[in-house]
């Protein structure tokens, strides 16, 4: 008669430790894709291209990096003076979003790392919950620097690459494959603060056998 709560609280006791080290499926995934989502984010910020110039090969406007072709090659957009020479106020404010946006994105894919390795508990729990926090101010901040950049194609030096060219119109140039990777990037990034909700191992539903055993 004794023997039967004694095996049960042995099972007991055995499953609960391996449900507070499991891995969840879900928060690895979680951590993968921030991990992938901040490469591609930071790939993008890097990128020179973002405005490609018509009939110029290898030519093209990033935030950070400006490429005139082969002969001159790509130099950096702020240039000898600084900051101060990214040549649009648009494109500074732009660079500054994007720029604390990946920090950020950075710092949360760092959290998903370590929450993937804490044992399940509200330590976990609050590491996610932060995380989330992070990757949801993450998108709205590069979000908001995507959107102020077109502001900056009425500026003299786009003009004169690009005629035509005006706010949210970039005339005879096109958008680059740079821009189009930060907005795949940030609408990616929409879902990873949902992930960090059901990161938790405690989600993880347990097996009902032992309990029907």
């Amino acid at each position: 008669m004794l023997s039967v709560p004694v095996a049960g609280a042995a099972r007991g006791a055995g499953s609960l430790p391996r449900r507070r080290t499991m891995c969840s499926g879900v928060g690895c995934f979680w951590a993968l894709l921030s991990a992938g989502l901040l490469a591609a984010c930071a790939a993008a910020f890097l990128s020179p291209a973002w405005l490609l110039p018509p009939g110029r090969a290898a030519a093209g406007f990033g935030l950070l990096w400006r490429c005139a072709g082969p002969p001159r090659g790509c130099h950096g957009s702020t240039g000898p003076g600084g900051f101060g020479d990214i040549p649009s106020g648009s494109w500074q404010t732009s660079a500054v979003l994007c720029a604390g946006g990946c920090a950020l994105l950075a710092l949360s894919s760092l959290l998903a790392i370590v929450a993937v390795l804490l044992p399940g508990g509200a330590c976990e729990r609050r590491v996610c919950t932060l995380a989330g926090y992070m990757q949801t101010a993450a998108v709205f901040i590069m979000a908001s620097g995507l959107l102020v950049y077109p502001f900056g194609f009425n500026s003299a030096t786009v003009k004169r690459f690009c005629e035509n060219s005006d706010i949210y119109y970039a005339g005879d140039c096109q958008i680059g494959w740079g821009y189009m990777l930060a907005i795949v990037g940030v609408m990616l990034s929409v879902f990873l603060p949902f992930f960090a909700k059901y990161a938790p191992k405690e989600h993880i539903s347990p097996t009902p056998i032992p309990t029907i055993l």
